[in-house]
């Protein structure tokens, strides 16, 4: 899912793969991070840096698939650390794109808070530890759509909106998930049938004349502050990031989680298999763990840490609705599900077919 993932702000700055490889090898005293953009607050890069002694170069991605991508073209031995979201893990792990992390060199990792620790997707947290989390829901005009119930009927039934422009998310597997959730599979449904109903309803909901196409879910929230499409889906952190900065903008736009299910997603720090710095890799991590650190960076994305010992140090608009979701709404939330094999390729196919009929 942010992963923050304001994804649209910033142009990807990632360097030629072959170019930035010959630099590694000459530069042992440089950290290559691998990230989203507008997902980390310059003040931290500064602070590990003056603490090792070291420059830290990052290189943005603008979704998991870019990442990916790029990790398989040889990015495994160009970069030191990458940001991926949690279903991506298991494609990264499968194909021999992560090293196991060395938790010995991680003593803060104890300061992960109990749900984030030995997760589904990542057993012991033998690869992987968590950086932010957060939600998607629905983004919608209050003036023009009203009090809008909880519910992706706001998306999928043309009864309630039959009229304003609206979009869906860009990530297929997402996409899927709402309306399975709608359909009442559940967010995490996997089954074939089920995800055949699922794309049939997005396909259904794409053809009317109202819908204004797939849109990532930074570029929606700048265009229903204009006023050109008036519901989407996009992340809680984004959401509140966008109102705090223009609030007269966002006076009339609302949030909300849909109560059939929506996504809880995770993005994660991971080692390459072939990292030119893995010590310094895990030093990077640990940093990141600690409560000061992970507070920082809560604080500036306006996402949720995962870092128990951060909680006190988090703003007072972090602690609450919708960057920390009630206890009632966390109880819908699920993972986007780790497709394999034959049933991602399922998946991608019914996506494939969805976006060009």
């Amino acid at each position: 899912m942010s992963h923050s993932k304001r994804t649209a702000l910033i142009a990807a700055a990632v360097a030629g793969l072959a170019a930035a490889g010959a630099a590694h090898a000459q530069e042992a005293d440089t950290l290559y991070l691998f990230n989203w953009s507008q997902y980390m607050d310059p003040a931290i890069i500064e602070a590990f840096e003056k603490e090792h002694g070291v420059e830290v170069v990052e290189n943005y991605f603008n979704s998991n698939g870019e990442m990916f991508a790029k990790l398989r073209a040889g990015g495994s031995s160009q970069y030191d650390v990458v940001v991926p979201s949690n279903y991506f893990i298991p494609r990264l792990i499968e194909t021999g794109l992560l090293q196991p992390l060395d938790h010995e060199q991680i003593p803060n990792i104890d300061n992960l808070m109990p749900k984030f620790r030995d997760p589904s997707y990542d057993p012991g947290n033998e690869y992987t530890v968590a950086y932010q989390w957060g939600t998607t829901g629905i983004v919608y005009n209050k003036e023009t759509l009203g009090e809008a119930p909880k519910s992706w009927s706001v998306l999928f039934d043309p009864e309630f909106n039959g009229e304003q422009p609206f979009a869906l998310q860009t990530d297929g597997q997402v996409v899927f998930g709402a309306a399975c959730a709608y359909l009442g599979h559940g967010y995490d449904c996997t089954g074939r049938d089920e995800l055949k109903s699922a794309a049939k309803l997005v396909l259904d909901t794409k053809r009317r004349d109202n819908f204004s196409g797939f849109i990532q879910g930074t570029p929606v929230l700048q265009q229903i502050a204009r006023g050109s499409v008036h519901a989407g889906m996009t992340y809680n952190g984004d959401y509140i990031f966008y109102k705090s900065e223009d609030p007269e903008a966002y006076e009339n736009i609302g949030f909300m989680l849909p109560e059939e299910g929506t996504e809880l997603w995770v993005d994660n720090m991971v080692i390459p298999k072939e990292a030119p710095h893995p010590e310094l890799a895990h030093a990077f991590i640990n940093f990141m763990l600690s409560a000061e650190m992970g507070a920082k960076l809560s604080n500036y994305t306006y996402y949720s840490s995962p870092n128990e010992a951060a909680v006190e140090k988090l703003d007072p608009i972090l602690q609450k609705p919708p960057v920390t979701p009630t206890p009632e709404q966390m109880d819908t939330l699920a993972f986007t599900p780790s497709l394999k094999g034959d049933d991602l390729k399922f998946s991608q196919q019914l996506w494939t077919e969805v976006q060009s009929r």
